[in-house]
């Protein structure tokens, strides 16, 4: 397939996808046009099985946002800057590392390139995990630097539940990683006229399972300590809570905290999907070494 025909297929897709999700509430209408960009790059410059991986993490991140709903709106009402619907930012944080390696990948199509894009994806797919089901624990969380006892919602904190939740994550995207590379590899084969079986293949692409584990790990780790450490945090006056939010939902303005001003809770998902992709990138490059 040709790259014209695939970007443009990308396009399509991408732009089906992002309206089906704005139905389902899991887009806002500026989220639609950062699922296309996203979408058509990945999509059209990785191919199939990169957008495959993509689309995954999309699904099971918005199926997770809707379980138990109810028990997640109060935490959410009052720590998140963001709700569930995604908007344009927030797709550009999470996969616009992975659009920059599809890119990268035309361009130099080495196997680090595409264990730092698997790693990304682990890494985004492992960090909503986390709080789409951390926040659901009966425990309270501890803050990842002083490990003191705190809210649930609160940015920086971990959990053992978020911490499985990623590492569930994390794998989820490497077995589909496995899946889709070795199918992919299996049809060029057939393609081109070889008689590869299927099964080796797979077998051979087992390094994406530590690589998506390590790197999603790592990157939402990082998240986490960006969020206790550098990320602007405000205090709300009238709910007495530190929050992510610079305006409460009463329409008050809060009063910024700590942090870095520009460093929000977007720019914090973006740099640890960067951190992933490089501890992921390294991870493959140790596997190889061995």
């Amino acid at each position: 397939m040709s790259l014209p025909v695939q970007i443009a297929l990308g396009l399509v897709l991408s732009g089906m996808i992002g309206v089906a999700a704005h139905r389902r509430g899991s887009l806002a209408l500026s989220g639609i046009a950062g699922a296309v960009v996203v979408g058509t790059v990945i999509f059209g410059f990785g191919g199939l099985e990169w957008g495959l991986l993509l689309i995954l993490f999309f699904v099971s991140s918005s199926l997770l946002s809707h379980f138990r709903e109810a028990e997640k709106s109060r935490v959410a009402a009052e720590k998140f800057d963001k709700g569930h619907r995604r908007d344009f930012w927030q797709a550009l944080a999470n996969a616009g590392a992975g659009a920059l390696l599809a890119l990268l990948y035309t361009f130099h199509p080495v196997p680090a390139v595409m264990a730092a894009f698997i790693a990304t994806m682990a890494t985004v797919t492992a960090d909503t995990w986390a709080t789409e089901l951390g926040v659901l624990s009966r425990d309270l969380p501890r803050l990842i630097t002083t490990w003191k006892l705190v809210e649930k919602g609160t940015s920086g904190a971990v959990s053992v539940r978020g911490t499985l939740a990623t590492s569930a994550g994390a794998l989820l995207i490497g077995f589909a990683a496995m899946l889709f590379f070795s199918a992919y590899e299996s049809a060029q084969s057939a393609l081109s006229g070889g008689q590869a079986p299927w099964w080796p293949i797979f077998l051979g692409m087992a390094w994406t399972l530590p690589v998506a584990l390590a790197g999603g790990l790592a990157g939402s780790l990082f998240d986490s300590l960006l969020g206790a450490t550098a990320q602007a945090m405000y205090y709300s006056p009238y709910r007495q809570k530190e929050t992510e939010k610079r305006i409460d939902p009463n329409g008050q303005p809060n009063v910024f905290l700590r942090g870095w001003a520009w460093l929000d809770n977007d720019a914090v998902n973006f740099v640890s999907s960067l951190v992933g992709a490089a501890v992921g990138a390294l991870a493959w490059w140790l596997l190889g070494s061995l």
